[in-house]
């Protein structure tokens, strides 16, 4: 029997799928805190959202490649977990949360914070940056709008400057996907907005990685943000279109508690019926 040209071809690799999860497990001792099924491609901007002990931090480290599945496949950027030394993969992922800060010494000054990412370490020893480097770092901290901090202490800035900071690091070997783990947690009214219109510009730009924000709450999920996936208990409730899928049977399915939902210029509001 004749054979169709097309079948002869090899499969090609999906190059916009960024993150695949399939039958993802993750168990800590006999419990079982993740179980989820997850895609994310090359343009698109998620909200992780959920209660307190949902596995949102969890989802995002597989994201991050700092931690493996029990069982399941996580593909990132198209290299599997497991198959893959994870050192090369880190650099084409930005990566930015309060436990990593907690590494980052007080006494390191803003420059460095962000220029140590280049090399994946904290706290400058006796690597090599060049001009371009100095630059970049210097760009960043002014995208993020804490350019005039450069010369400042890590330990001297504000939760708000840090987190900004930290962002800004993230940045600095301009990954391919950018992962911020509750960005706007601690922060007062006018800092969690001028950080939510921060973000909203990096959404809009064409030029920007691919975005994934974990938030326990409705009112921090920036504008522009096309998808969302809810959990709870460690398991999905709902993934897809942020239009469609954040809805009051889904938020109110995922925090337990009746909910309504409410959108105004592209910000969402959430309270209790």
């Amino acid at each position: 029997m004749a054979i169709a040209r097309a079948e002869l071809q090899p499969a090609q690799p999906d190059h916009s799928t960024v993150i695949s999860m399939r039958a993802v497990v993750v168990r800590r001792g006999a419990r079982e805190i993740l179980h989820a099924n997850w895609q994310v491609r090359t343009g698109q901007r998620w909200v992780v959202l959920g209660p307190n002990g949902a596995g949102k931090t969890t989802l995002l480290k597989l994201a991050a490649a700092r931690e493996h599945p029990t069982s399941g496949t996580v593909k990132l950027l198209g290299e599997q977990l497991g198959r893959v030394d994870v050192f090369e993969l880190r650099p084409r992922i930005g990566f930015a949360s309060s436990a990593l800060g907690e590494f980052i010494p007080p006494n390191e000054q803003v420059q460095d914070v962000v220029l140590t990412a280049a090399y994946g370490v904290t706290g400058r020893w006796r690597e090599h940056y060049d001009s371009l480097d100095l630059s970049r770092a210097q760009a960043l901290l002014n995208q993020f709008g804490v350019g005039d901090l450069g010369g400042r202490t890590y330990g001297t800035l504000s939760t708000g400057e840090q987190k900004r900071v930290a962002m800004a690091r993230a940045m600095m070997t301009d990954p391919e996907l950018l992962l911020l783990d509750e960005p706007s947690a601690g922060l007062d009214l006018a800092a969690r907005e001028a950080l939510l219109q921060t973000l909203s510009k990096l959404a809009a730009d064409p030029a920007a990685p691919v975005l994934v924000v974990v938030t326990h709450d409705v009112e921090t999920i920036p504008v522009g943000f096309t998808h969302v996936l809810l959990l709870r208990d460690g398991k999905v409730v709902a993934a897809g279109p942020i239009d469609s899928t954040l809805t009051a049977a889904n938020v109110t399915k995922t925090f337990g508690i009746p909910i309504n939902i409410t959108a105004f210029g592209g910000r969402y509001f959430a309270r209790a019926k």
